[in-house]
C-alpha cells in the first residue's frame, strides 16, 4: 500500500473514532473539533487534546503514522502516540506560535507611488 493510502485509511480511521461516537463518554475537556491523544515514550507518558486542523500537518501526520505501525487504531479512547510527551508540547507550540505569526496583520503597508 502507498503511503497516500496508508495515510487516508488512517485519517479516515481516526475520523470515524472521532465522529460516531457516544457523546456521553467523551470528557469534558475534548471540546468538538479536537480529539485525545497520549504521547508516550520509555519513562513517561501524557495526555494532550489536539485540534483536528492538525490532521493536515505533515509533522503531526507522521507521528500519527508512526502511531499506527506501532500501536494500531483499533483501541478504544485515545491515540498513543510513540513520542517523547516534551517533544509533542515542544512541536505543538512551535505550530502555534507559527500560526499566530500567519495570522498577524502587518503594522504597516507600503504603496508604490509614481
Amino acid at each position: 500500500m502507498s503511503n497516500k493510502n496508508t495515510i487516508a485509511v488512517m485519517v479516515e480511521r481516526l475520523q470515524k473514532r472521532l465522529f460516531v461516537r457516544n457523546i456521553d463518554g467523551v470528557p469534558e475537556d475534548v471540546k468538538e473539533g479536537h480529539f485525545a491523544v497520549i504521547a508516550v515514550d520509555e519513562y513517561e507518558e501524557r495526555r494532550f487534546v489536539i485540534p483536528v486542523s492538525y490532521l493536515k500537518r505533515a509533522s503531526f501526520v507522521k507521528l500519527l503514522e508512526r502511531a499506527a505501525e506501532e500501536y494500531g487504531f483499533e483501541h478504544e479512547g485515545a491515540v498513543v502516540i510513540p513520542c517523547r510527551p516534551s517533544e509533542l508540547e515542544r512541536m505543538l507550540a512551535q505550530q502555534d506560535e507559527q500560526d499566530k505569526m500567519l495570522s498577524c496583520k502587518p503594522l504597516f503597508s507600503f504603496t508604490k507611488h509614481n
